[in-house]
């Protein structure tokens, strides 16, 4: 028998979806008379079935909006003035996905909502590689929100936060993506982006960039409403236009902000300094006194600084007139650099194609180290966080490989490493790891032996000796 306590909390988790039926049952033998609010949450967590966010939530008895268009929100990414975007799942599929949640700050402002609701249904209409996909745009009460697809990568200033600056052929390769999904927002639907910056450009796990939040081309008395969102880069395309005599929306002025985001991409730090002081960013000095790269950058090739230059131009004539012309003049540019398209890391003569590795993993700081980390060396990583979605997908679309972690799957971890071994023989995956904690080292060498696909490692591991471990278990030649 549970208490009361735990029996309204399993009520109150089901009835909003936060965790199924099944699941309760599943954690029943776990839970005795005794057991508080606390250990059963704490339970779910170890299971995978809840995450810290949503503990928190729980605890404060704030579930509403925890689940929104049948999908539940696990972390948060990232957060704005205007809204937050969330990691989700789709509860019937397990699909991945992002969520950009309107803040409630602005939940009943109607022009706020209104607007929020544009960026969605413009999103909605543009479908290219180089462009996020908008699934829907919906509202739950006071709750409003627009489904996307999750891009694994991060955006582009948490890449240049690791990898410091770029070298010219990878900087203009995903400028290249960027003035394509420019162009195809052109070409579909006479959009411009209106807010064009390092947090709007996200990287796949395949190395190609994606832009996000389009919509912004909304009546610019909206943004100088007394408490209006402050939003920094209307201000910012507002000045520059008016201090150019440029027509309103002109496309070439996110071409002026994608010079912007070339400029750090090579330097590794910005043309001008971020600030939230909304009166620096409406002076026009800003814009206009931006230091040539080729004065910071000696040594950059001449071509490729003069991309940067025209781009920076204050008169709009002399810029590039369309994301088409400079899409093409970077191709050029590249075939002369010696580009070729990126393949997967020293893959063996016997396997072309990237491999996929699924990672069992919940923690989003460590997810992220992985995914940059496995991404650089040519492997597609796929994480999840709760390891019965990953039989799931073992089941109907196996990857290459797995990679389980004890401390973060918990007590049920070894037997499902040995289930998974034992119910995927014959089938696609051709690698399996556990990395186990330190009180379990002695069935590591069991573990190693129960398949010629099975490794076991020990905490502390470095990633560079996990890597080697799946390469050399694929045939793959080791880097």
């Amino acid at each position: 028998m549970v208490s009361s306590t735990i029996s309204n909390l399993e009520n109150l988790l089901v009835n909003n979806q936060l965790v199924s039926q099944q699941d309760v049952v599943g954690c029943r033998s776990e839970v005795h008379a005794g057991t508080d609010e606390d250990e059963y949450l704490q339970l779910l967590e170890r299971k995978q079935l809840l995450t810290n966010f949503q503990i928190a939530r729980i605890r404060k008895r704030e579930v509403a909006g925890l689940v929104l268009g049948g999908c539940k929100l696990l972390y948060k990414n990232a957060s704005g003035s205007f809204a937050r975007v969330y990691r989700a799942v789709r509860i019937e599929t397990g699909e991945m996905i992002g969520i950009k949640l309107l803040r409630e700050r602005w939940s009943k402002d109607p022009a706020t909502i209104q607007l929020f609701k544009h960026e969605g249904q413009v999103g909605k209409k543009l479908h290219h590689r180089n462009i996020v996909p908008i699934y829907d745009v919906g509202s739950n009460g006071d709750f409003h929100f627009i489904t996307m697809e999750f891009v694994e990568g991060g955006n582009l200033r948490d890449f240049i936060k690791i990898r410091k600056k770029l070298d010219p052929v990878e900087a203009c390769r995903y400028v290249v993506d960027i003035a394509r999904g420019l162009e195809c927002a052109i070409n579909q639907g006479g959009t411009t982006h209106r807010d064009m910056k390092m947090t709007n450009v996200l990287m796949s796990s395949q190395g190609v960039a994606k832009l996000i939040d389009f919509g912004l081309a909304a009546d610019d008395s909206f943004f100088n409403r007394p408490g209006s969102p402050d939003l920094a880069q209307a201000v910012e395309y507002t000045t520059l236009e008016r201090n150019t005599n440029a027509p309103r929306n002109d496309p070439r002025s996110d071409l002026y902000f994608v010079g912007t985001i070339l400029y750090e991409l090579l330097l590794g730090e910005p043309p001008y300094p971020r600030t939230r002081d909304v009166d620096e960013r409406k002076r026009f000095g800003r814009y206009r006194d931006i230091r040539p790269i080729k004065s910071l950058l000696p040594n950059l090739d001449w071509e490729v600084a003069g991309v940067v230059d025209r781009l920076l131009q204050i008169n709009p004539a002399h810029r590039y007139q369309s994301a088409r012309e400079l899409a093409e003049e970077l191709d050029n540019l590249l075939a002369k650099l010696g580009h070729q398209p990126i393949a997967p890391k020293k893959i063996s003569k016997s396997s072309n194609d990237t491999k996929t590795i699924l990672c069992v993993e919940h923690r989003p700081k460590r997810q992220d180290v992985l995914r940059e980390y496995f991404s650089k060396h040519g492997f597609r990583l796929l994480l999840m966080s709760d390891i019965e979605r990953a039989f799931t997908r073992l089941k109907n679309n196996p990857p290459d490989g797995l990679i389980i972690f004890e401390d973060a799957v918990g007590d049920r971890a070894i037997e499902d490493f040995k289930r998974i071994l034992a119910t995927t023989r014959g089938g696609n995956l051709n690698a399996a790891v556990i990395v186990l904690s330190g009180e379990h080292a002695d069935q590591a060498e069991q573990l190693s032996s129960l398949d010629e696909r099975g490794n076991a490692l020990l905490q502390p591991i470095r990633l560079r000796e996990l890597r080697r471990t799946l390469q050399k278990t694929l045939g793959i030649e080791a880097g």
